[in-house]
């Protein structure tokens, strides 16, 4: 519990109606959790949120009926119910990250932690970070797409970054159990809408930033501020890592108070690598002078190495300790993973679902390849999200592939076929031969597998990590890794 005088030194408000002299034993934004208190004196907070889908202002009686004591809101309602109180702020979800940060006693200030924004990259390289520190002996904390992760322990993601109430909570269960650090992913969804508002971060890291989002930030102007809202915020005690690299990243970092430092591949930076060689084997780097070989492919995850070896070193780890963790260091699940079929065949599953993801994986299959080998991609794009992306993926994927299968992604409340429609004017008409729609994506990865030779590439674009595809707002279970390897040894 928390006395809520305590907390509201931690706001500004502009208005206080009723009696601040109460324990809060919760704090929540959604109305249907809320639950009466027992204990005399002890009430529940409600913060009325103005959300993307709905205005949390017109459940503030049902909060109230359901044992809301307290209400935070932006505006305040006709009819104030007795025994309540009542705080108008300028921005309820402003106050909600600085509220859910002091309800469980400032937990990113106990312990290091670094996020990560961008485009493409993030998960690989807060996923690679956890397994890196954990391999040096410390406790660490997790958080990104995938999963979430508490030392070893591991709690489901449903976004890329939780809401300020479950964040905060995350967080507080880590310092209990010991965790040193925590690396997480910084959408700019969770930027705009101010869930990462009140917590302390020790470092944040820009990978890159394409075309991705648009549907939500309306403009690339608007996408680009987004990102930089988080390296704005950073206090003077903490270090912005940026991609010297990347058109936008300097950018990012023009107007923060930490501390700048860069890397790069193409020019002089804090963190400079070159690649000597690339395969699918993996990488043999030259990273500050020192080479050094490792287990991931691809020029783009040259990049997530250098952020990650470039973090290490920044929070104080010896570089020759850092190189030698790295080298036994794997991709992340569904990033760039690998089946080989025994006769020289090659499939991989990436999460690439943005035209520069897929151009980066693209291109990196194109760099390794032999001469003669056929390159097939089969590739979607998701439903209820950025329809201007969708000719421009199919585009990408010709350029680069011998064969191409356009098909079902997670089409979510779209119907496929109109999907699918919008990506097809991306084929080039002399290309069309070597193009097929295929609207299953069982069968997409069934007709790829049948169609390669032994000695040739096939990428599985979209999905990556996940486990379902998500139709008309349920999820039914399917693992891209999974089908490939079914189908895989069907191939004579």
């Amino acid at each position: 519990m928390k006395n809520l005088s305590i907390l509201l030194s931690n706001i500004e408000y502009c208005e206080l109606i009723g009696n601040p002299k109460v324990e809060l034993n919760t704090i929540e934004f959604d109305s249907r959790k809320l639950q009466p208190s027992n204990k005399e004196g002890v009430v529940s907070m409600y913060v009325a949120q103005r959300g993307t889908q709905t205005d949390g202002h017109l459940y503030i009686s049902q909060a109230v009926a359901s044992g809301a004591g307290v209400v935070v809101c932006e505006e305040l309602p006709k009819e104030l119910a007795e025994g309540v109180c009542y705080i108008r702020v300028k921005d309820s979800s402003v106050a909600l990250g600085h509220l859910a940060s002091a309800f469980y006693d400032f937990p990113s200030q106990k312990l290091k932690l670094v996020g990560i924004t961008g485009t493409n990259g993030k998960t690989t390289t807060v996923t690679l970070l956890h397994r890196l520190f954990s391999s040096l002996g410390y406790t660490t904390g997790l958080l990104s797409t995938i999963v979430n992760r508490i030392g070893e322990q591991e709690v489901p993601a449903t976004h890329t970054t939780p809401d300020a109430l479950e964040l905060n909570g995350l967080l507080s269960r880590m310092v209990e159990a010991g965790c040193q650090y925590c690396f997480m992913e910084v959408s700019s969804h969770a930027i705009c809408q101010h869930r990462i508002d009140g917590l302390t971060f020790a470092g944040g890291i820009f990978s890159n930033i394409t075309h991705d989002h648009l549907d939500f930030h309306k403009t690339f102007a608007n996408y680009i501020q987004a990102k930089k809202g988080f390296f704005d915020a950073l206090p003077a005690s903490a270090f912005a890592l940026t991609n010297m690299d990347d058109k936008n990243g300097m950018v990012m970092v023009q107007n923060t108070r930490a501390s700048v430092k860069t890397y790069s591949l193409l020019t002089p930076a804090d963190f400079k690598t070159r690649i000597v060689e690339n395969s699918f084997e993996g990488l043999h780097l030259e990273v500050n002078g020192v080479e050094s070989y490792f287990r991931l492919s691809g020029k783009f995850n040259a990049y997530n190495l250098t952020a990650i070896y470039a973090v290490a070193v920044l929070l104080g780890i010896p570089s020759e300790e850092v190189l030698v963790k790295m080298s036994a260091l794997g991709t992340a699940e569904g990033r760039f993973e690998v089946i080989r079929n025994g006769r020289g065949g090659v499939a991989i599953i990436d999460y690439a679902h943005t035209p520069d993801a897929l151009k980066n994986v693209l291109s990196t299959i194109r760099n390794i390849t032999k001469k003669g080998e056929e390159l097939l991609t089969v590739v979607g794009c998701g439903g209820n999200r950025d329809k201007t992306k969708r000719p421009e993926m199919s585009a990408i994927a010709c350029e680069y592939s011998d064969r191409v299968i356009l098909t079902s992604d997670n089409p979510r409340f779209e119907v496929p076929a109109d999907i699918l429609n919008d990506m097809e004017p991306g084929i080039p008409t002399e290309y069309r031969q070597n193009a097929l729609i295929i609207e299953n994506r069982r069968e997409a990865i069934r007709t790829a597998c049948m169609l390669m030779n032994d000695h040739g590439v096939i990428l599985i674009a979209g999905k990556g990590h996940e486990k379902y595809q998500d139709v008309q707002g349920v999820k039914h279970h399917f693992d891209d890794m999974e089908e490939v390897r079914n189908n895989w040894n069907l191939i004579s």
